[in-house]
């Protein structure tokens, strides 16, 4: 039903057909901002990067796979070789990886890109706190490894782990190369390789 809206009896009535809604700047860019996304990380991640990380690893190991400056430098560096999953504007898991040239992974692999080669390193994979028993380290990996299938020349995905990690690499297709040559604070490592080839499956948001 119409609403008559009355004000000065000097002032002919008028109708309004319904009420009038006003929307506040924030709730537009709510309803914006898409409810999932996955995108390359960009310089201007690296704190939420490093934040996420710093509460992950520090509790559990003591240390940050990657500090700030290493996060801004290879963010700046291989932009590409990173991504992120955020969900209405936040970033609530992410994986940053480098290239590296040689069969092996190596202390200098940890701070070192290497450009123009056939083999990314994935230094961390990392999962908001909020987020975590949900499935979404698992999901963000399968993303990472299809989207890698589209940047040309890449042919091996390398990473090492703890032992209560080696299976859930295996799981996501990767292959056990034997102990990581690689040592932080006298905990020791498995490396892992995965086989990139084949086409993507795309899927939105999928880069390819």
């Amino acid at each position: 039903m119409a609403q008559q809206v009355s004000g000065s009896p000097f002032l002919k009535p008028f109708f309004l057909k319904s009420p009038v809604r006003v929307v506040s700047p924030l709730q537009q860019r709510r309803h914006t901002l898409p409810a999932s996304e996955f995108r390359n990380l960009t310089p201007q991640d690296a704190i939420s990067v490093f934040e996420i990380e710093r509460e992950a690893f520090v509790s559990v190991s003591g240390e940050c796979p990657l500090t700030l400056d290493e996060v801004l430098n290879f963010l700046s560096q291989c932009p590409e070789l990173s991504l992120g999953w955020f969900e209405e504007g936040q970033l609530v898991a992410f994986i940053i990886g480098s290239g590296w040239d040689k069969e092996r992974l190596s202390q200098e692999a940890m701070t070192q890109h290497v450009p123009d080669t056939p083999a990314v390193h994935i230094h961390v994979l990392s999962v908001h706190r909020h987020c975590r028993q949900q499935g979404k380290g698992s999901i963000l990996l399968w993303r990472y490894l299809q989207y890698l299938r589209c940047v040309p020349g890449l042919r091996r995905a390398l990473l090492i782990c703890e032992d209560f990690l080696v299976p859930f690499y295996l799981k996501a297709g990767f292959k056990e190369k034997g102990p990581s040559a690689i040592s932080v604070s006298n905990m020791h490592f498995h490396e892992m390789e995965y086989t990139i080839g084949g086409q993507a499956y795309t899927r939105r948001n999928s880069g390819c």
